[in-house]
């Protein structure tokens, strides 16, 4: 099974719910709206023919000065890198988040590597992650004010830490 297939695929089963389609240099993604995303991925993973056993990358987008307002109805993406290492195929699907909701359910139960990286685009896109066990600032320090990838952010604005951050330190592990 390629891309274009697993494309097929999604296209036979979710229909009118896919909201875009993009193949890029043979590349294949699909944009769903948040209530769509966890069924889309568990089928994705869980389906033998698909078999998405690797979540590679979750990552942001924000359009904002883009150029393409008029087009598209949504300012921010999450975007999810997926990877069969059996049938070894990818597929990215991109979720449409809209300005005023800036919201997607979390996946960290689908893949445990989505607890950090869902946790990285909170910090620098402001995205919320719902059901997520500890959305919490991962690059950012905690007083930190903003989102500092979103466009709208200002470039020279500079944030000074008032008091060091706690350190949390591990116990000393003794290797056998």
């Amino acid at each position: 099974m390629n891309e274009s297939d697993i494309l097929a695929q999604v296209r036979e089963r979710f229909g009118a719910r896919v909201l875009a389609e993009y193949n890029f240099r043979g590349q294949y993604a699909v944009t769903v709206a948040p209530e769509t995303l966890r069924e889309l991925l568990v089928f994705l993973r869980d389906d033998k023919a698909t078999d998405f056993d690797w979540l590679m990358d979750v990552g942001g987008v924000d359009y904002q000065g883009y150029g393409d307002e008029d087009e598209r109805e949504w300012r921010f993406e999450v975007v999810y890198q997926l990877y069969s290492m059996r049938l070894n195929h990818r597929f990215r699907v991109k979720v449409a988040v809209r300005d005023e909701s800036v919201e997607v359910p979390s996946v960290w139960d689908l893949w445990a590597i989505a607890n950090w990286e869902e946790r990285e685009v909170w910090d620098m896109f402001g995205i919320r992650f719902t059901g997520h066990p500890n959305l919490r600032r991962i690059l950012c320090h905690d007083e930190f004010v903003g989102h500092a990838l979103r466009k709208d952010y200002p470039i020279n604005k500079r944030q000074k830490l008032s008091q060091p951050s706690e350190m949390v330190l591990c116990e000393k592990v003794e290797w056998a």
